[in-house]
């Protein structure tokens, strides 16, 4: 393989849990919740899938369903599908919604899997390409650099940035075509089949981690050196 690509989240990186989201955003504004209300509704935010990253809806509301089926094809739309979802959630200060998506696109929310720094390491100095493609709505170039990993990436391809999303074959082609390699001697690497899958339909070698929180997963990465050597 002369090149490998990432998915972002669920693969690289994980995104905080729902409560401490919640918390982080309670701590900005300087909104109150005791515990068992904190507890609700985080409970409830996740039910929803209002935490970009985190669960996925139990069910998208009716009247969020166009938007949700969009919501990485553009910033705006991410946005709005994001928020919509957490104001289904009473709290304390209404601009608490916005500024938890806020949250959502820090650094500070993300942690990368114990062996992500190795693994790309090892990959750059065999003299592997490495490229992120991602479905989603803004830019995660700054998660990359203030966790020491920009360096290794050689091209993002992020969907809101083209409006269209995998597993729409264009936005691996486009990788490929950026890195300057074949797509059949390209691995795609990501936690989701539906999506991350479509880079079979251009001949890439697919390998599927599961999205788990970062504890549980200490190690799954480490199979992709194998696959790509």
């Amino acid at each position: 393989m002369n090149a490998v690509l990432f998915d972002f989240s669920g693969t690289l990186f994980r995104v905080e849990s729902t409560e401490s989201w919640l918390r982080a955003g309670l701590a900005a504004t300087g909104a109150r919740l005791d515990d068992d209300e904190l507890t609700a509704a985080a409970q409830r935010l996740e039910e929803l899938g209002a935490l970009a990253g985190g669960a996925e809806p139990v069910r998208v509301p009716d009247g969020l369903a166009e938007l949700w089926a969009t919501r990485d094809q553009s910033s705006e739309a991410h946005r709005a599908a994001y928020t919509g979802l957490s104001r289904l959630v009473p709290l304390p200060d209404p601009g608490l919604h916005d500024v938890l998506y806020d949250r959502h696109m820090s650094p500070a929310a993300w942690t990368p899997y114990p062996d992500a720094a190795d693994v790309l390491r090892k990959l750059r100095e065999r003299g592997t390409a490495i490229g992120v493609v991602s479905n989603i709505g803004w830019d995660l170039r700054p998660v990359f650099r203030a966790h020491g990993l920009d360096a290794y990436v050689d091209t993002y391809v992020l969907s809101y940035e083209h409006g269209v999303k995998k597993p729409d074959p264009r936005l691996f082609a486009l990788a490929c075509e950026r890195l300057g390699v074949d797509p059949r001697e390209t691995l795609m690497v990501g936690d989701s089949r539906p999506a991350d899958g479509g880079a079979a339909a251009l001949g890439c070698r697919v390998h599927f981690v599961d999205h788990l929180p970062v504890d549980r997963r200490p190690d799954a990465l480490l199979p992709v050196l194998e696959l790509s050597g």
